[in-house]
């Protein structure tokens, strides 16, 4: 492939900004699909979780034809927690398209990968998106994202960004609002004149990075990265330099070249391509393929440090084995450690106390994405409320600290100001238009702990909240994040109607009549601060008289439904979440009845 036409670009994005369907529209205007080929909503999408939850989780590589370019698109995730990928693909990138919705503007994750893509010196194409939603507001958005770079002291010649308009919804895009478009071809325009080709010489020895890691069933572990130097062909012997500098030969069986979603072998890949190789069980991210007679390894990628930690320890309830078939500390650390090879923002260390590892990520959704996809292989586990990590600096304890941006309709606002100087947190900026509120704080990470479910039922499940790491600073003091005790159970039995319609005067409910609970299972919240141990299977005393009516008069209230997340984020320091394939269960570390 002639290295002067390849482009090779990145696409990033607060989460839930377009980008993975703006992704599907440059595929299918492309003419790499056939008219009557049926083709996937959210293409790039492909794993279960990320179709599921509507957001992109981990990187992903296509491609497409224009005129003569051939243009390699990097879809990454837009999440803050999963931002350790952004880091790493940016790698292959020599540009990047930067996607801002036209109603919201910049949002905190905006502000964390531009930040990323400066830092990488990467031409940035500026995509206004969601142009067809009523309240957008284009001009706006421009300013905003132009105050953005130079707040992130971006270089004058990048400071001059080129601005397309687009709803990738509807399938156009335009350079001026007041052009008429009804394709994107406006983007691919863009991006063949204004991303530079890949640098790099084909004549010089081999080198390549891996940036991201996929798996084949029938070719196992696959590393994919960008040619940096040289030629890669199958079959030629080559070095392999790992992350500890150990240097191995190696040869590779097959190569893949991306063709829109696809994987097309091929037999040699030249300067500037993003290619997936297989030959190697162990390949990592960062390893770099080099000349065998010339190792010339690539710079190590520097990863941001994780901010939160978790205990995974074996299951040991009453229950355990039933429904899972991985459940001993063997299990768990073999899993741990296969999910550390692919994502290096992960840590995975053994606890000091008891059996079971300390895992460390950069955010509950980060660890709870780990925990659901454990569960579906068929894993058994426990896990503890999340913890900061703390940094100790002469002598100064220092915790790390978010940039939380709220959007709040202006009779919630009050609200959720009071709760927030609750949990800590100080706030920078306030701006009102139409009625709605947007509230920047900087607050402790520990303050947005299981603050997401509160937020949501505070502001009836209007309010949007984002947040992303900002620094290390001083210690806050304490937070109490939950104040309410809990209901436990008091035996293991099956839980009955007409003791939880008894008990469900006492607080909230998790869970309906027909469940087996065990000893010190937590089985709801009390409305009190205190904990309180219940028998759920309490059954009406039987006597020969019948009173008329009453018999029937057992309405219950819809238990209370969480989520994996939210169960994560509910639970206190002396209590578990019990993950199974088919259970989610709260409980008390103690399994004592009183």
């Amino acid at each position: 492939m002639e290295q002067s036409t390849i482009r090779n670009v990145a696409i990033i994005a607060h989460v839930d900004h377009g980008k993975t369907t703006l992704v599907d529209q440059l595929f299918q205007q492309s003419g790499m699909f056939r008219e009557n080929q049926e083709v996937a909503e959210r293409l790039m999408d492909s794993g279960d979780l990320e179709r599921e939850r509507g957001i992109t989780i981990t990187a992903k590589n296509g491609s497409y034809c224009y005129k003569d370019y051939w243009i390699n698109i990097i879809d990454t995730p837009g999440h803050a927690d999963f931002g350790g990928q952004v880091e790493r693909v940016l790698r292959m990138a020599d540009g990047c398209l930067l996607l801002v919705d036209a109603q919201e503007g910049p949002m905190p994750q905006t502000y964390f990968v531009l930040k990323k893509a400066l830092a990488a010196g990467l031409r940035i194409i500026v995509v206004i998106n969601k142009i067809d939603k009523p309240a957008a507001r284009c001009p706006w958005v421009v300013d905003q994202v132009f105050d953005l770079f130079v707040k992130l002291e971006a270089p004058d010649h990048l400071l001059d960004f080129p601005v397309v308009y687009a709803s990738a919804k509807q399938g156009y895009a335009k350079h001026h609002l007041t052009d008429d478009s009804t394709t994107m071809e406006p983007i691919s325009q863009l991006i063949a004149t204004h991303v530079p080709p890949p640098s790099g010489d084909p004549n010089a020895p081999l080198q390549m990075q891996v940036s991201s890691l996929d798996h084949s069933p029938y070719l196992g572990r696959l590393g994919i990265g960008k040619v940096t130097n040289g030629t890669l062909s199958i079959n030629k012997p080559i070095a392999v330099v790992k992350r500890d500098g150990s240097v191995s030969p190696a040869r590779l069986t097959k190569i893949f070249r991306f063709e829109s979603d696809k994987k097309v072998a091929t037999d040699t890949a030249g300067v500037g391509e993003l290619v997936a190789v297989a030959g190697m069980d162990d390949v990592t991210v960062g390893v770099t393929f080099t000349d065998a007679d010339n190792p010339m390894p690539m710079p190590l990628i520097e990863i941001d440090p994780p901010t939160i930690s978790m205990n995974f320890i074996p299951n040991d309830s009453p229950f355990a084995g039933l429904e899972g078939k991985f459940v001993t500390s063997r299990h768990l650390e073999d899993r741990l450690r296969k999910e550390t090879l692919a994502d290096v923002a992960l840590r995975v260390e053994p606890m000091t106390e008891g059996v079971g590892y300390v895992v460390s990520g950069r955010g509950e959704l980060h660890l709870s994405i780990l925990i659901e996809k454990m569960r579906r292989e068929g894993f058994e586990l426990q896990v503890t409320r999340p913890q900061v990590i703390m940094k100790e600096e002469g002598g100064v304890t220092l915790e790390p600290y978010e940039e939380l941006t709220i959007d709040v309709d202006e009779q919630y606002a009050g609200a959720v100001i009071e709760r927030l100087g609750m949990l800590r947190g100080q706030m920078q900026e306030m701006h009102q238009a139409n009625g709605m509120n947007r509230l920047v704080y900087k607050i402790p990470t520990r303050g947005l702990l299981g603050y997401r479910s509160e937020f949501m039922t505070a502001t009836k499940g209007l309010g949007m909240m984002n947040y992303v790491f900002a620094e290390y600073g001083p210690y806050a003091g304490d937070i109490i994040n939950r104040v309410n005790g809990v209901l436990t159970s008091m035996e293991t039995c099956t839980t009955v109607a007409y003791a939880l319609f008894n008990l469900q005067d006492r607080g909230r409910l998790f869970l309906g009549p027909g469940n087996k609970v065990y000893t010190g299972q937590i089985i709801g919240e009390n409305a009190r601060n205190q904990d309180m141990v219940v028998n759920p299977a309490k059954g009406k005393k039987l006597t020969n008289m019948r009173a008329s009516g009453s018999d029937e008069n057992v309405v219950l209230t819809p238990p209370v439904q969480m989520s994996l997340e939210d169960c994560i984020a509910y639970i206190n320091d002396d209590e578990l979440v019990e993950v199974t394939p088919l259970s989610i269960r709260l409980r008390k570390r103690k399994l004592t009845a009183k």
